[in-house]
């Protein structure tokens, strides 16, 4: 039997503000929604749109940075896995759920809510030293394809 592919890339903006739980294992779950839209024309040349409402689960470190840089609006690109999970409500009722279990996201647009999302990347420890990178110019004699170790 041949080997299964199970893989999902969704580009959407959250729906509410990620909701970040600690299980009690200790370890950090961050719960959010995507609204995912596309378009195409119908047979009258109208143009249709159809949003799809996607939840997503992120574990440890990336749902903490999730969390920590996006809220209720903020656009979002995840890729992972879907899961099936069973569970039972309030009432007791047996309920299945189909959700992103993100493996990799990546933050979308310029950051133009204001916040300083440049604590992201750690910042250098005062004890490195800055080298300057010095770039020569090339003269004009012609490459040698040869030289290309690919």
């Amino acid at each position: 039997m041949a080997k299964g592919f199970n893989k999902v890339i969704l580009m959407g903006n959250l729906t509410r503000d990620v909701e970040m739980r600690t299980t009690t294992s200790g370890q950090t779950v961050a719960n959010f929604s995507l609204a995912v839209s596309r378009s195409w024309k119908d047979q009258n040349g109208q143009t249709q749109e159809q949003t799809s409402f996607i939840n997503c689960v992120a574990w440890g470190k990336a749902g903490e940075i999730i969390a920590q840089y996006v809220k209720k609006g903020d656009p979002l690109l995840v890729s992972g896995r879907l899961d099936q999970r069973s569970y039972e409500d309030k009432d007791g009722n047996k309920r299945q759920a189909v959700e992103v279990n993100v493996e990799d996201f990546n933050f979308i647009g310029g950051g133009n809510r204001g916040d300083d999302m440049s604590s992201a990347t750690p910042a250098k420890s005062s004890s490195s030293k800055s080298k300057d990178v010095v770039i020569e110019d090339i003269d004009d004699k012609p490459i040698d394809l040869s030289e290309i170790p690919f």
